[in-house]
This record gives structure tokens, C-alpha cells and sequence, in this order.
């Protein structure tokens, strides 16, 4: 059984929404492209942080960018310790609550798929976006979160040992594999390609790769699936399970009782234990830290990254009562899947109106070399401002 309490609903935590909100508003200030400031002027210093940390490591380390993805997952395990709550309080069966979580996973991966076949000839069936990792898991997510607290850690541990183990066995791949056939360059590889033990995670040359290249086969497809250019891969969900578990049992600790510094705590003492756990691990070499193919460490310490944030978040909105202060990340958080489809959809129409009723010229007022940043701030603005009018008429987009 469960040892959440069905006696007691759990309020609405604002600082999870700020998170969630926070989370979507890197995804959606895309549209600044920050990489075309940082080659407009290659000598600034602040251009080229700004776009570093705008975009996705190679393959080993973390930017913030590479945070969106384990934060979003990490928060629909915490959302879950609460919804699971209020559901038992209101004293809902188990078979409606397991009927849900399952409508729930695969509208999850359907909404993945369509977003990612628009502009396609046909429906491309792939499983290793943000919507579609979470939606494989959620289901068993939603079991684990039925049972008692040492469960779930034991899940969460069970999941990083046998992934590091099926990787481990995987044999590293011999002279004879064609790294250019994958899409791996030789210059790539130069630059960040693994060697020793580490080679068993080497980018479309693992496990997860050759797991794609039979799964992905059986679906239609224009032509033969052979690799993924960013090492991306359908596998990931399983480590992703993990990260939502993570953020599962921080969802129990915020529910739980004390005072508010208490929960702070547990959550800012366990954030800086990943991180450094996450960090080390890649280090001496025995599994490197690499978000594209969700690795052990990569649980880690993208996870001590999310107990952090989320503390953070927590301590300032929550506790400290700072919610008017993160009130337009509120307003983001509350319809987060409103916003992630904004992201991939309405930016070609937004910037296209904008430029029709203001002028074709109306960014480069400070000069073209500006117009991308200022072009994008608009666009930015205008999603906001979708998202507030929603939020005004309470109109929630939920599935």
C-alpha cells in the first residue's frame, strides 16, 4: 500500500507551477536565438554565455538548455505525489485513478509524435522527445507512486543499475563499425568521442542505438531508420523513469510534514549529494554524463540540479511568499502544455503577423545585427500574453 495520507488533500504548490513555468520560458525563448547574437558579434563575451547555455552539449556535461528536459520530468513525478493525493482523499478507486494515468501516457506520446511529424509527408514515428519519454513512463510511474516511500527508492536504484548494466554489457563497438554511416564524423570523435570503459555509451555505437534501429524499423517510414543525428534514442525513457521517480519522492517530501526550512533542507542536502554523486561517477570514467541517452549519472546529476531548483523555488514562492514576484512564471506553469506547443508551432505565425500589421522593418530599428534578439522578444511577449489571457479566464489546457 501506499504510505501517502488519503485523509488530507495537499494544497496547490505556486512554486511548482514558477518551476514548470521557468522550465517552459527556456524552451520558449528559443525564438531569441541567442547562437545568432553570439556569431553578430563574436568578440562579446556575454553573447556567447547567453547562446552556450541556449543550447545542447555535444554529448558529455550540462547547460541550462539540457536542464528543460530532466526538470519537465522531474515535475510531473512531484505534480504526481500531490494529484495522487488529492485523488485518494476524494476517495477515488485505484482501477479509474490506473485507467487515467493510462489515457494520460498515450495522449502523452501521441501529442510527442504529432508535434514532431509537422511538416512531415507522413506520421514520423519516433519516441525520444521530451512528451513521448514521459508519456512511456508515466504509466509505470503511476504504479510506483501506489507504494511506500522505500519502494520507490529502491525502484529509482533498481532502474540506474540495470541500465548501467545493459550498457556495460553491450559490447564497445570494434574497428570495423562505421562511425560515418551513423552520422559520427571523424572530426566528431576527435573532439568528443569516449574511450576506455566509457566507450560503452559512445554516441551511435551503445545499446540504445542498435535497440532503435530494429524498433524504429517496424514502424512505416520514408526510408530505413539507420541513427539519430543528436545520438537521441527511444531506450532513454527507462533512465527518464528514474528522474520522475526523483521528482516523486520530492513531491513526498514537500507534502510531508515539519516546517517549511525542514523540507529546504532535505531537498538542498539531497540536490548537492546527486549532483556531486553524478559528477564523480562520470569523472573516474565508470559511466559518463550525457543527457542524450539519459545515462545513470546523468540521473544524477541532472536530478541534483532539479532538488535544487526545486528547493529554491519552493523556499522563495512558497514559504517565503514571494508568488507575486514569480507570478508570470505562474502564469506559464499553469497551462505548461499550452506553452510547449506554442513553442514548436506558433512562432513562423506570430513573427509573420508582427511583420505584416507593424512593417517589415519594425526590429531593426537598433540595426540588423539586432533584429533576431528584438524579433524574438516580441514573439516572446505575444506567447505570454496568450498564456495570461488564459490564465485571466481560468482556461486550462490539462491532459
Amino acid at each position: 500500500m501506499s504510505d501517502l495520507k488519503p485523509t488530507a488533500a495537499p494544497g496547490r504548490l505556486a512554486s511548482i507551477d514558477a518551476y514548470r513555468g521557468f522550465v517552459m520560458f527556456l524552451m520558449m525563448a528559443e525564438v531569441l536565438h541567442l547562437g545568432r547574437m553570439a556569431r553578430q558579434f563574436p568578440e562579446s563575451r556575454v553573447w556567447g554565455f547567453l547562446a552556450h547555455h541556449q543550447s545542447h552539449i555535444e554529448w558529455i556535461g550540462c547547460t541550462l538548455h539540457d536542464l528543460i528536459q530532466p526538470s519537465f520530468s522531474f515535475l510531473v513525478g512531484t505534480a504526481l505525489a500531490f494529484s495522487v493525493a488529492n485523488r485518494q482523499a476524494r476517495g477515488q478507486a485505484f482501477a479509474p485513478m490506473l485507467g487515467h494515468a493510462a489515457w494520460r501516457a498515450f495522449l502523452l506520446s501521441a501529442l510527442g509524435i504529432l508535434l514532431r511529424s509537422v511538416g512531415a509527408s507522413q506520421t514520423n514515428y519516433t519516441f525520444e522527445d521530451t512528451l513521448t519519454q514521459i508519456g512511456l513512463g508515466y504509466l509505470p510511474l503511476f504504479l510506483v507512486a501506489q507504494r511506500p516511500r522505500r519502494d520507490q527508492w529502491v525502484a529509482f536504484a533498481l532502474i540506474l543499475v540495470g541500465t548501467w548494466a545493459a550498457f556495460a554489457w553491450y559490447p564497445v563497438a570494434g574497428a570495423d563499425h562505421d562511425f560515418e554511416r551513423v552520422g559520427v564524423s571523424r572530426d566528431w570523435l576527435a573532439s568528443h568521442g569516449l574511450t576506455g570503459f566509457a566507450a560503452h555509451w559512445q554516441k551511435n555505437a551503445n545499446l540504445a542505438w542498435a535497440a532503435d534501429v530494429w524498433f524504429l524499423n517496424l514502424f512505416p517510414r520514408a526510408s530505413a531508420f539507420v541513427y539519430n543525428g543528436g545520438g537521441y534514442a527511444t531506450l532513454s525513457f527507462v533512465p527518464t523513469l528514474a528522474t520522475m521517480i526523483l521528482g516523486l519522492l520530492a513531491g513526498g517530501i514537500l507534502r510531508g510534514d515539519g516546517e517549511p526550512k525542514r523540507r529546504v533542507t532535505r531537498l538542498l542536502t539531497l540536490g548537492v549529494a546527486f549532483l556531486l554523486a553524478g559528477a564523480l561517477v562520470g569523472a573516474v570514467g565508470l559511466c559518463p554524463v550525457v543527457k542524450r541517452i539519459w545515462t545513470p549519472s546523468w540521473v544524477l546529476y541532472s536530478g541534483g540540479w532539479c532538488l535544487l531548483l526545486m528547493a529554491g523555488f519552493y523556499a522563495v514562492v512558497d514559504w517565503q511568499a514571494g508568488k507575486p514576484v514569480a507570478f508570470p512564471l505562474v502564469v506559464i506553469g499553469m497551462n505548461s502544455i499550452t506553452a510547449y506547443c506554442i513553442a514548436h508551432l506558433w512562432e513562423g505565425f506570430v513573427i509573420s503577423s508582427l511583420k505584416t500589421h507593424l512593417g517589415a522593418g519594425v526590429f531593426e530599428f537598433l540595426g540588423k545585427e539586432y533584429a533576431p534578439v528584438l524579433q524574438g522578444s516580441a514573439v516572446l511577449l505575444v506567447f505570454w500574453l496568450i498564456l495570461y489571457w488564459m490564465h485571466r479566464n481560468k482556461v486550462l489546457v490539462r491532459i
